[in-house]
């Protein structure tokens, strides 16, 4: 880690309805797009796991980053009630502790 704050991180886990994993991607780069183009995130990533779970990983500056990011109008209504539509299941969000980071950014994509 540098010696600047790390960033709040978190992770979001979710199981989806069969056949809306397609819809449930466009949707999620469309809001994580914009809520880094003009809320101050920092970023996340999406996997998907073996287990049948979809991850995000996600960045902020800081947990009042988020909340401040989070607390004003939705970034685009239509992809969140997609998103709501595609998940059968959301566990709770998971806090992460940044301790070590080696990770290089991913090239930007368009999904």
């Amino acid at each position: 880690m540098t010696d600047a704050s790390p960033p709040f991180c978190a992770l979001y886990r979710w199981r989806l309805h069969p056949g809306s994993e397609e819809v449930f991607v466009r949707a999620w780069s469309r809001v994580t797009r914009l809520l880094r183009a003009g809320r101050g995130s920092l970023g996340s990533r999406l996997h998907r796991g073996p287990d049948g779970l979809w991850y995000s990983h996600t960045q902020w500056p800081s947990a009042e980053a988020k909340a401040a990011g989070l607390a004003q109008p939705s970034v685009d209504p239509e992809a969140w009630r997609q998103l709501r539509e595609c998940i059968a299941e959301s566990l709770p969000e998971l806090i992460l502790e940044p301790v070590a980071d080696f990770l290089a950014p991913l090239p930007s994509t368009e999904a």
